[in-house]
């Protein structure tokens, strides 16, 4: 997807509204994992270094349209200037006058955050006179929130159509990195999509089965086509009015020419707790009393194997219950094989979802592969094909 980027524009002395998600994790009023803020940063700087005023939004959490103290985004601006190493400034609103003021104090080369846009209605309401207040703040409007892109919003949809609009470094990675996931990838393309329940990812597994050449399903999800195709689980998760659905997804794959793979073996136990007693069984042989909570060895060395012949490979979601073990084992092995490949310069590995950045962090390969997008919902919508309106905007803006 072409999308306007920074590369020629002059920023020089110009006022530059920043589209951020500092939506970062807050745990007893502190700040959890910069993550997100680290990622930011390379854009901002490019800005500070080009003589830019850098006037930077943000949401956080869910305050409903009114001023809520803890979730102010003041936090998130003094992490900014940490991660920056210079002072951040900041202001308790994002429109009107103390604003307004805020932003004539800006100097060239120096940084301003303004309070959570979603303490206005207007900003999930994509209010066009929000979005006007927004715009007036800036010269140019760069979004860096790839992240909160598949929301139309005031500050990610509403205002590029009012100002020269770009897509900030961070976005364009992530666009980059998912164009060559499944736009125009290096084949065989290869998918893992992991997690509990086939309903939540049916425009997820319907858009991959016609864009890849092999599509592995694990997780919770395995039961239920596993199940669907006749197969005791014995008590495994599972959805048996999804049963029609998985047998239909298994269909449309076939007539697709997409290759569906499914767990040959299992981990079970009697009881959902860390180190329990666990065996290891044919999915054939899973007894009526067990539930399959980990996909099993040999269905890791037959992926492992595969990884040779695969060029694209794109990761969504956990093969097991991968944050109570002994249930991680087979989604940490498989990925430190795909860390492995992707170092060797033979596979394209992007992955993303919230689960499976804490499992590839859990497998401390979370540097390791080609892209890993801590997106979320963003993430999950471009992979079931869905046009996201924040990119969008950044195509058709012609202020």
């Amino acid at each position: 997807m072409s999308v306007r980027t920074l590369d020629g524009v002059d920023v020089a002395g110009k006022r530059v509204l920043l589209r951020a998600d500092l939506n970062v994790p807050v745990q007893d009023g502190h700040i959890s994992d910069l993550t997100r803020i680290e990622r930011l940063s390379p854009t901002i700087r490019e800005l500070m270094d080009g003589g830019a005023q850098v006037i930077v939004c943000s949401h956080f959490d869910r305050p409903k349209g009114k001023h809520v103290d803890t979730m102010s985004l003041a936090p998130m601006a003094r992490a900014l200037g940490e991660v920056l190493g210079k002072a951040v400034a900041f202001v308790g609103d994002c429109i009107g006058p103390g604003a307004q003021a805020a932003v004539a104090l800006v100097a060239n080369g120096d940084v301003l955050v303004l309070e959570n846009t979603r303490f206005h209605p207007g900003e999930e309401a994509n209010d066009p006179e929000f979005a006007r207040e927004l715009a007036s703040l800036a010269d140019i409007y760069v979004n860096d929130a790839f992240s909160a892109a598949h929301r139309a919003h005031a500050s990610t949809e509403g205002v590029a159509h009012l100002l020269p609009a770009y897509a900030g470094r961070m976005m364009q990675a992530e666009l980059d990195a998912l164009e060559a996931a499944l736009g125009s990838p290096a084949r065989p393309v290869c998918a893992i999509v992991g997690g509990s329940k086939v309903s939540t990812k049916l425009e997820l597994l319907g858009n991959l089965s016609k864009r890849v050449d092999v599509l592995v399903i694990g997780g919770a999800m395995a039961n239920t086509f596993l199940a669907a195709q006749g197969t005791n689980v014995g008590k495994s998760l599972q959805e048996a009015e999804m049963h029609a659905t998985a047998r239909d997804i298994m269909a449309e794959a076939n007539r697709a020419g997409c290759e569906i793979v499914l767990p040959s073996d299992a981990v079970v136990a009697r009881e959902f707790r860390a180190n329990p007693p666990t065996e290891t069984v044919s999915v054939q042989a899973i007894p009526s009393d067990a539930m399959m909570l980990d996909v099993g060895p040999a269905t890791v060395q037959a992926l492992q194997d595969r990884l040779p012949d695969i060029r694209t490979l794109v990761w969504n979601g956990p093969l097991g219950a991968f944050e109570t073990p002994p249930f991680d084992a087979a989604t940490t092995t498989l990925a430190r094989s795909v860390a492995e490949a992707t170092a060797q310069g033979a596979l394209r590995s992007v992955a993303g979802g919230g689960d499976t950045v804490s499992a590839l962090r859990h497998a401390g390969v979370l540097e390791q592969l080609s892209y890993v997008s801590t997106a979320g919902g963003a993430f999950l919508e471009w992979l079931e094909g869905k046009t996201l309106p924040g990119v969008a905007a950044l195509q058709s803006s012609s202020p």
